[in-house]
């Protein structure tokens, strides 16, 4: 699988425009004061879906023939893949089949539900994803969208760090959550094309740290038994995922969960918007390095938004 060049996420964030929201960038002075650096916020947990998932399916579904589309999609995903994979599918008028694990957490499921995907359970670990997934595509021949190990994913979530250069293109880091990878490799390719002098910083909880690991080792390591309050980010990097963060990214940083929560509530309370656990591990990261990161000017991607409120209690 090629690696994707600035050119093919170009044409990526022309072919997603018309579906997609260009999300707003926000600062906050408080945080500004309390981080000692001046952070600039591209919102995705106010895009479609609640997350920067709905910009990699979105130029997955785009791109797929109408013989394609006639079969379907399909996919695993916990969470934010689902539900933007879901919503794709439905505006190009596909079916839509969910592999989601039995611990998926309720508003997610919801979600998918809502967008008229079919969800399909299975037993919370990879085996199990992927073999439920291989018969989903034995069965209907509908066409599988990878949450991250897939270049169109890739080059649509790689546009957001597009738009968040245009808006604010002196920026000297961008720092974004990793899970599989999907995110980061995108971002690290737009911004080290654009501005090579420019630091791409992944952040990662203590509790799912293969990333970090991977790196470095410099040998991809499984994620085997994550726990991390960021469900978003419990999977192992995909391997083209690896290849493009060994090229493109300067560093892997870690936060506890009680960090990452503290970090959540201080965005949910200072700047009255919502993100999710997996969000505020970017923030968290430059609060625990305030030495590392001051005076400085930080891009951060907020990646969504989609908090399970039933579980608000265990985070204050």
């Amino acid at each position: 699988m090629q690696i994707p060049n600035l050119a093919d996420i170009q044409i990526a964030h022309e072919r997603i425009k018309p579906f997609i929201h260009r999300t707003p960038v926000l600062c906050s002075e408080k945080i500004n004061q309390i981080a000692e650096c001046e952070i600039y916020f591209k919102c995705e947990n106010f895009q479609k879906v609640g997350a920067f998932k709905y910009r990699g399916a979105t130029n997955a579904l785009q791109s797929l023939s109408e013989a394609e589309l006639t079969l379907g999609v399909c996919t695993h995903s916990s969470g934010n893949h689902a539900a933007a994979l879901a919503l794709a599918a439905q505006k190009r008028n596909t079916k839509a089949y969910i592999v989601m694990p039995s611990n998926a957490p309720k508003v997610k499921i919801d979600a998918v539900l809502s967008y008229g995907a079919e969800i399909i359970f299975c037993e919370p670990n990879i085996r199990a994803r992927e073999t439920t997934l291989q018969t989903i595509v034995d069965k209907y021949g509908s066409t599988f969208i990878h949450p991250f190990k897939d270049t169109r994913v890739i080059c649509g979530q790689a546009t957001a760090t597009i738009e968040l250069l245009e808006e604010t293109p002196t920026l000297g880091y961008i720092i974004v959550p990793v899970g599989g990878g999907g995110l980061l490799s995108g971002t690290s390719i737009s911004a080290k094309s654009i501005n090579p002098n420019i630091k791409v910083i992944a952040a990662e909880p203590t509790g799912a740290d293969d990333a970090y690991r991977s790196v470095k080792t410099g040998e991809l390591v499984a994620s085997q038994t994550p726990n991390t309050i960021c469900d978003g980010l419990l999977t192992t990097i995909g391997e083209i995922n690896f290849e493009i963060i060994k090229q493109y990214v300067d560093d892997i940083m870690l936060a506890d969960d009680t960090q990452i929560v503290e970090a959540m509530l201080l965005i949910w309370t200072r700047m009255k918007i919502v993100v999710e656990p997996s969000s505020a591990v970017a923030l968290a990261i430059i609060l625990n390095n305030k030495d590392y990161f001051r005076n400085t000017k930080i891009g951060v991607i907020l990646s969504g938004g989609n908090v399970d409120f039933s579980k608000i209690k265990s985070y204050i």
